[in-house]
């Protein structure tokens, strides 16, 4: 059975064949891969398409540029992302970009940080996180689902 895997360039929603490998997959529209390692910046709009359309969790970093923990945070979950794709698709959300995405999911701290499948909220955990602790954390919520 093939999975839904939403392009960060042009959030076109692709389908992935099985036995296919999914870093090897590219966008049926703009022809970009389908993933590069690399934590995704989303909107609001952006954001609610890949959560209702990914066929695979979606491990969200809510954070804001003035937040010292965030950016201790930032290159753990870039290596997060970088080891754990194309299992989950990593996503950060600027919460003073994007407000009410923030308020809607009753942001207090940050980093704060979710997983969501199915376009349902599977985990979330405020803080800053190792490397070691992300990993098992995405791993136990979300991350072994393989396309």
């Amino acid at each position: 059975m093939s999975v839904q895997i939403v392009c960060v360039q042009c959030d076109a929603v692709n389908r992935l064949p099985p036995g296919r490998d999914p870093k090897a997959g590219k966008c049926g529209k703009c022809h970009q891969p389908l993933f590069d390692g690399h934590p995704a910046s989303l909107t609001t709009a952006r954001f609610r398409k890949h959560v209702a359309s990914s066929g695979i969790p979606i491990i969200v970093d809510f954070w804001a540029a003035w937040c010292g923990p965030c950016k201790a945070m930032a290159p753990i979950f870039e290596r997060a992302a970088a080891e754990l794709e194309p299992r989950a698709r990593f996503v950060k959300i600027d919460v003073d970009a994007e407000p009410q995405l923030s308020a809607q999911y009753g942001i207090k701290g940050i980093p704060a940080l979710f997983v969501f499948q199915d376009g349902k909220i599977v985990a979330n955990q405020a803080g800053l996180a190792d490397i070691n602790l992300l990993r098992r954390w995405v791993e136990t919520h979300g991350g072994a689902v393989a396309p």
